[in-house]
């Protein structure tokens, strides 16, 4: 599974690059490949994670809103917003990840790519993401419904993610 970690790390690069200079996909990674090939084994994973990520990144950008109280996604690193991206990718979209596996991953890559305080703030989010979608959706006319739990409103985001994790990382507003 080591091929599966280093196109997860050449993904982030990828899309850190992207997201620093938008453009064309098929391009930006045309010029990412020519300077930082990705290695063959896990080629069709790192772009599957890329292209899967830039399609769905409006749908991804608004669950990690919802789940990021306090902070403007604008306001993230870089680095800490594409590695939720990636990670909500895989959750929500990828399909073939566990979910527990795409969270220690992101984490991981918040260890090395982020500051010493990426990975409690990833963590935090990912942590409120897993637990929305691991929540079942009550029927209508079900007591959850009834009080207002049921009608899609956003789920609160667990202390991390709201800015009281070990130290104040980078974007909080308040």
């Amino acid at each position: 599974m080591a091929s599966r970690r280093q196109s997860r790390e050449s993904a982030i690069q990828a899309l850190y690059q992207l997201d620093l200079n938008p453009g064309d996909l098929q391009q930006g990674l045309t010029i990412f490949e020519d300077h930082y090939p990705p290695q063959e084994e896990g080629y069709s994973f790192f772009r599957k994670l890329v292209e899967g990520v830039w399609e769905q990144k409006e749908a991804i950008d608004r669950v990690i809103r919802r789940h990021s109280q306090n902070w403007r996604l604008d306001r993230m690193s870089s680095v800490d917003r594409n590695i939720l991206r990636l990670a909500v990718y895989e959750l929500r979209f990828g399909g073939d990840t566990p979910p527990k596996a795409a969270i220690n991953e992101a984490i991981d890559l918040g260890k090395r790519f982020g500051s010493e305080d990426s990975s409690a703030f990833i963590n935090g989010i990912l942590d409120s993401i897993l637990a929305e979608i691991q929540t079942p959706v009550p029927e209508a006319g079900s007591a959850a419904t009834a009080i207002g739990k049921g009608d899609g409103a956003p789920l609160s985001a667990p202390a991390a993610a709201k800015g009281h994790a070990r130290g104040t990382p980078r974007g909080h507003e308040k």
